[in-house]
C-alpha cells in the first residue's frame, strides 16, 4: 500500500500531509490490526495531555477517530497509523497510514549516544535529532540508539523504551523519558517492578534487556558489540502479556 493521509476526516494528498506534518506539534503512533488498537484510551490520553500543554486546549476525540477512519478507508484493516496534532493557525488533527510493522524476532544491536530530548514526556512531531541519531546508528550497523546523559545514565531509545529483568523484577530506567504506550501496557504485567538509574554497564548484569514501541517487544542482544544475557522465557512472558491485550475497536 502507499502511504495515505487525512486531515480532520478528509483524505489529502502527500503535499498537504508534509506541509502540516513538519509543523509544531505532537503525535502518537499505533499499530492497527483488524481495525483495532491496543491501548486506544492511552493514545487519547497522550494526545489530550500534550495538546493542553502545547496549545492550551483540549482534544477533539471525534476528529481523531474521524481522521483514523478516513485514512483507513473501507479497505484497510491492518496498518501503521500515526495521529499528529499540529499547529497551522490553530491545532489540526492529521492521520497517516502506512504498511503495518511487526516487531522483529531477532535480538537488536544497540549503541549508546549522549543526547537528551527537550520535553521528553511529549512525543514531538518534529524529531530531527532523534531521526538523525537513529539513522547514524543504522549506518554503523546497529538497530537502535540508547539515549544517555553526559554521565552515562540511560533514559530511552531514539524510538523505543528500554526495560530489563533482574531477579524476577521488571526494571525501568529512572530518568526523564517518554512513557510509551507499549511500555505503559507492559507496566500492567503482574510482576514486581521498579525504576532505578541504569548505565550501559548495568545492562550486562540484567537477566534480559528489551526494547518496546508500537511494533511490540524486542530483545536486546548486544550493546556496542558486547553480548547480553538472553532468557527466552522472560521474552515469552512479555510477548504473551502484550499479545493477550485485546484491541479497542475503531469503528
Amino acid at each position: 500500500m502507499t502511504e495515505r493521509a487525512a486531515i480532520e476526516g478528509r483524505l489529502v494528498d502527500a503535499d498537504a500531509r508534509f506541509a502540516l506534518g513538519a509543523r509544531y506539534g505532537h503525535f502518537t503512533a499505533m499499530q492497527v490490526r483488524d481495525r483495532r488498537v491496543r491501548g486506544l484510551d492511552l493514545h487519547f490520553e497522550r494526545l489530550e495531555g500534550a495538546s493542553r500543554e502545547l496549545f492550551g486546549v483540549g482534544l477533539d476525540r471525534a476528529a481523531v477517530l474521524g481522521s483514523i477512519r478516513a485514512v483507513l478507508g473501507d479497505d484497510l484493516r491492518d496498518a501503521s497509523v500515526r495521529v499528529y496534532v499540529v499547529e497551522s493557525g490553530r491545532p489540526h488533527v492529521l492521520a497517516t497510514a502506512a504498511p503495518p510493522r511487526q516487531a522483529p524476532s531477532r535480538p537488536f544491536r544497540v549503541t549508546p549516544v549522549v543526547y537528551q530530548r527537550y520535553l521528553p514526556h511529549i512525543k514531538q512531531a518534529a524529531g530531527f535529532q532523534q531521526a538523525h541519531i537513529g539513522r547514524r546508528a543504522r549506518q554503523e550497523g546497529f538497530d537502535e540508539a540508547l539515549l544517555t546523559t553526559g554521565d552515562g545514565l540511560i533514559s530511552e531509545g531514539s524510538i523505543t523504551n528500554l526495560g530489563g529483568f533482574s531477579g524476577g523484577r521488571l526494571v525501568w530506567p529512572d530518568a526523564p523519558m517518554l512513557r510509551g504506550i507499549t511500555m505503559r501496557l507492559l507496566e500492567r504485567l503482574d510482576v514486581p517492578q521498579e525504576r532505578r538509574p541504569l548505565k550501559v554497564a548495568d545492562l550486562l548484569e540484567l537477566d534480559q534487556v528489551f526494547l518496546s514501541n508500537s511494533w511490540g517487544v524486542m530483545a536486546v542482544g548486544s550493546v556496542d558489540g558486547v553480548e547480553l544475557r538472553q532468557d527466552d522465557k522472560l521474552m515469552a512472558l512479555l510477548r504473551e502479556h502484550y499479545d493477550g491485550i485485546p484491541g479497542d475497536p475503531l469503528d
